[in-house]
């Protein structure tokens, strides 16, 4: 029987690094995907490049493009502003003060909660995804969608709640791997320590083979353009992982990474609706 699945994100191209592929997939099985974006993403080292221009509505065109390639039904940005990643882009971007939509970090939860427990609601979703505790790597509006998802969920009486993450053991190494291959780390994806990024691997409860989707994955990260572009022209993160011939991009793209918390550390579950029809029935 068709499942809803909601997938809740913070910016244009969070779907594609962390969710694309499950996305497609689950697509392809006939069932129903939803795309919820916090922001349009208008924030950040791109807004260099676009000054003067309106980068939210590029990137807006750009998961537009990203839904359609992954087979999303339905696609909603809630409209918050992009809270940057830390003090100096809120102020650049003037969500910070007045006369700009609210940064996602700062609205209150029960407020975006609601919003987001009204669609699950009319969706009939049974699975929501969100983001882990640490947010993956901290950013204040992937922190805000891991508190907003949780409690939305709670409201809605969603099912299941599926954190997407990062395997950080496995990140690890394949930085360790890249680097001893020749390939330039990008350094905001190279710290000195993993230890406060995603989520370890004995506590990840879903692994998602997604290795027969790895053309709409790249697709969809190739449609978020802005994105591999730096003003001071240095490697981003995206164009990064697209200059990765087929074979490493397949060892680094091939797994989604989910932790349930409701279920068992380690589960080693692969299907991210497996037991749903029993527990709902």
């Amino acid at each position: 029987m068709p499942s809803t699945l909601v997938f809740f994100h913070a910016h244009p191209d969070d779907e594609a690094l962390l969710t694309a592929g499950t996305m497609a997939k689950a697509a392809a099985d006939g069932h129903r995907v939803v795309l919820v974006v916090a922001t349009a993403g208008e924030v950040g080292e791109a807004a260099e490049v676009y000054r003067g221009g309106d980068l939210g509505t590029t990137r807006l065109a750009e998961l537009q493009r990203s839904a359609s390639l992954l087979g999303v039904a339905r696609l909603e940005v809630l409209g918050y502003g992009d809270s940057g990643s830390g003090d100096a882009d809120a102020e650049a971007s003037g969500l910070s003060g007045a006369g700009g939509p609210a940064a996602f970090a700062a609205v209150e939860v029960d407020e975006a909660a609601g919003r987001l427990a009204a669609l699950l609601v009319e969706e009939g979703a049974q699975v929501l995804t969100t983001y882990d505790a640490n947010g993956g790597y901290g950013h204040p509006d992937h922190l805000q969608v891991h508190a907003v998802g949780a409690r939305a969920a709670a409201l809605a009486g969603t099912p299941r709640v599926l954190e997407a993450t990062i395997n950080r053991d496995l990140m690890s190494m394949g930085v360790e791997l890249a680097r001893s291959l020749g390939y330039e780390i990008p350094e905001t994806f190279a710290p000195t320590s993993f230890d406060g990024w995603f989520t370890p691997g004995d506590e990840i409860t879903h692994a998602i083979d997604v290795s027969a989707h790895l053309a709409a994955k790249r697709a969809s990260m190739e449609a978020h353009a802005s994105q591999a572009t730096s003003g001071d022209g240095s490697t981003r993160t995206l164009a990064a992982f697209l200059a990765l011939p087929d074979e490493y991009f397949a060892m680094a793209f091939g797994t989604e990474w989910y932790r349930d918390p409701a279920a068992p550390a380690g589960a080693g579950i692969d299907d991210v609706l497996a037991g749903l029809e029993e527990s709902t029935s």
